[in-house]
C-alpha cells in the first residue's frame, strides 16, 4: 500500500509536469525564430538559453530551502506551476527581443517548485533512479505533445507565433489539477538559515556539483542552437520542429530504462556513459552539414538527456543529508548559474561560427569526463 501511494505521488507530479511541458514545449522550439524575427542575434539566443536554466535553478534553491524551513513541499509546487502559467501569457505579448528575454526570465521564478517536487519524489520511493526516470519520462511526453501541437498550429493552421504562445499558456494552467491529489508526508521544520544549510552539504555532493557544473558549461540547453542550425541547413522552420519532437521522444522513452539501470549498476557508471556520448556527439556536430545526419545526432542528443538529467538528480538525492530540499536546490542553483555563463559564451562563439562553438563544447565535455572519473561514492 505504501509503495502504491508513492508511485501515485510520482505519477501525479509527473502529470503536472506533462501538462506544463505541453505548454512550455509548444513555446520553446519557436522562441529562437521569434527572437531572431524581432532582431535578436546569437547572443540573445544564448542569453535566453542561459536564463531559462540559470534563473530556474537559482529559484529552485530558494524553493528548496523554504520547503525545508517550513516543512511544506506541496504548496511551493502549486505556486510554482501557477506563476509559470501566468508568465507564459506575458511572453505572448512581447514585441521586442528584449521583452522576450525579460519575460522568459520572469517565468523562471515558477521553478522554485522543482526542489520541493523532487523531495516529494525521493521520499516516495527507494528506487530513486526509477522515480526520477518516471517523472522525466512524463515531462518529456508533454514536450513531445507540445512540439507536435506547435507543428500542427504553425504548419497546418498557419497560426501566428503570439497566438500559439497564448494557447500554450492556457494548457500549462492544467498542471495545477493533479496537485490537489498529491499526498505529502509530514516533515519537520528545519530552522537553519540558507547559508548554514549550504555549509553542511556533504563534501562528496559538493564535488559532484562541481563535476555537473563543468558538464553544464558544454551542455547548457544546446538544443536552441541546434534548432537554428537545422533551420540553416534545411531552410525550413517545420523540419527543425519535427527533429525537436524526435529529440523529446528519445528523451522520454529512455529516461526510465536508464534510471533503472543506475539503480542496478550505480549512478557514476551510467553518467559516464552519458558524458562520453555527449563528447562524441559534440565533436560530430562540427562536421555535419546534412539535415539527415543532424537529425540522427539530435536524436542521440535526446539519449544524452535521458541518461544524464534524471540520474544527476538521483545522485544528488543519494548524497543529500538532512536538508534535502536545500541540497537539491543548491545543486540546481549552481548548475543554473553555470548555465547562464555557458549560454553566453556559446552565443558569442556562435556569432563567430558554429564550428567554434562546438569545438568549445567538446573540450569542456572532455574535462567533465575526467572530473567524473575521480568521483568517490564511498
Amino acid at each position: 500500500m505504501k509503495k502504491r501511494k508513492g508511485l501515485r505521488n510520482i505519477f501525479l507530479l509527473g502529470s503536472s509536469s506533462l501538462f506544463n511541458d505541453v505548454g512550455s514545449e509548444a513555446i520553446t522550439p519557436i522562441i529562437p525564430f521569434y527572437t531572431t524575427a524581432l532582431g535578436g542575434t546569437g547572443i540573445a539566443i544564448g542569453l535566453i538559453s542561459g536564463l531559462r536554466e540559470g534563473l530556474a535553478s537559482f529559484f529552485s534553491l530558494l524553493g528548496g530551502w523554504l520547503s525545508d524551513h517550513f516543512g511544506e513541499r506541496k504548496a511551493f509546487v502549486f505556486f510554482g506551476y501557477l506563476f509559470s502559467a501566468i508568465c507564459k501569457f506575458f511572453i505572448s505579448l512581447a514585441n521586442s527581443w528584449q521583452m522576450i528575454v525579460s519575460f522568459v526570465g520572469l517565468e523562471r521564478f515558477g521553478k522554485l517548485r522543482d526542489a520541493p517536487r523532487d523531495v516529494i519524489i525521493m521520499s516516495s520511493t527507494k528506487k530513486r533512479g526509477h522515480g526520477f526516470g518516471v517523472q522525466e519520462m512524463m515531462d518529456r511526453a508533454g514536450a513531445i505533445l507540445g512540439t507536435l501541437l506547435v507543428i500542427f498550429l504553425f504548419w497546418e493552421l498557419k497560426m501566428e507565433i503570439k497566438t500559439i504562445i497564448f494557447l500554450a499558456a492556457i494548457i500549462s494552467a492544467f498542471s495545477l489539477i493533479p496537485l490537489f491529489f498529491v499526498k505529502e508526508k509530514k516533515t519537520k521544520k528545519i530552522k537553519k538559515n540558507l547559508l548554514a544549510g549550504i555549509k553542511q552539504i556533504n563534501p562528496k555532493l559538493k564535488y559532484f556539483i562541481i563535476v555537473a557544473s563543468v558538464f553544464t558549461l558544454s551542455n547548457f540547453g544546446l538544443y536552441l542552437f541546434l534548432l537554428l542550425r537545422a533551420q540553416e541547413i534545411s531552410g525550413s522552420i517545420v523540419i527543425p520542429l519535427v527533429i525537436y519532437a524526435i529529440f523529446n521522444l528519445v528523451y522520454s522513452v529512455f529516461s526510465i530504462p536508464f534510471g533503472k539501470l543506475s539503480d542496478r549498476i550505480g549512478r557514476k557508471k551510467v553518467l559516464l556513459m552519458g558524458y562520453i556520448l555527449f563528447f562524441v556527439i559534440s565533436i560530430s556536430f562540427i562536421f555535419v552539414n546534412n539535415i539527415f545526419y543532424l537529425a540522427v545526432l539530435f536524436a542521440f542528443y535526446g539519449l544524452v538527456y535521458a541518461i544524464t538529467q534524471p540520474n544527476q538528480r538521483a545522485m544528488v538525492s543519494d548524497l543529500a543529508g538532512e536538508m534535502k530540499g536545500t541540497s537539491l536546490g543548491f545543486y540546481s542553483s549552481v548548475v543554473g548559474i553555470v548555465n547562464i555563463a555557458g549560454g553566453l559564451i556559446a552565443g558569442v562563439l556562435w556569432d563567430v561560427s558554429y564550428e567554434t562553438m562546438f569545438i568549445y563544447t567538446s573540450l569542456v565535455a572532455f574535462i567533465s569526463i575526467i572530473l567524473l572519473g575521480f568521483l568517490k561514492r564511498k
